[in-house]
């Protein structure tokens, strides 16, 4: 049987990815990882060197994908938070791996991806400023986290709070393009 090492590492992409997303780094174990991809180990070391590192290829698929569905606009950023909204409710383990990369990996060397990402949009949103259409009343860095804060505020809530706001992702996401609306007005 001849391997096939880009389907192999794919495989072990797959398995990673459900494991972090549910476990995180340190709670993720490489045999579960391997044994889910159908693989040995040793497979998976020699394609990423380290589970560390394979979080980081995770993660890098991650960003890959996100910036592949969630197209950002300075110029719209109530529509770009919608889309944020949509891409985080149809994917919560994307949600999750972000949260368990900020958590475990704060001051870990930084992903080229997710900085050429966040200067990009920074970019961005200072010309779109200096243009006139965003105001200039919060830094870039301020309305880009405020903006990603405010989409992703009701899939990040305790799950309790349903109780006393039953889920409508309708509703939900109207007030959230409604928000950023107003914060950007």
């Amino acid at each position: 049987m001849i391997r096939d090492a880009e389907r192999t590492r794919r495989r072990l992409l797959e398995a990673a990815t459900a494991e972090f997303a549910e476990l995180g780094i340190a709670g993720a174990r490489v045999n579960r990882i391997a044994e889910v991809a159908g693989c040995n180990k040793a497979m998976l070391y020699a394609y990423y060197g380290s589970k560390d590192q394979l979080f980081d290829a995770v993660f890098t698929t991650h960003v890959g994908d996100f910036l592949d569905r969630v197209r950002f606009d300075a110029a719209d950023l109530p529509g770009y938070a919608g889309r944020l909204f949509d891409y985080f409710e149809a994917n919560p383990a994307a949600q999750r791996l972000a949260v368990w990369y900020r958590l475990e990996r704060p001051t870990s060397s930084r992903l080229d991806a997710v900085v050429e990402v966040n200067r990009v949009r920074l970019d961005e949103l200072a010309r779109a400023q200096s243009d006139g259409l965003l105001p200039a009343h919060y830094t870039p860095a301020a309305l880009l986290a405020l903006v990603q804060s405010i989409s992703t505020a009701w899939s990040s809530m305790n799950p309790e709070y349903d109780l006393v706001a039953p889920p409508d992702v309708e509703r939900r996401r109207a007030a959230v393009v409604d928000a950023v609306r107003r914060l950007t007005a």
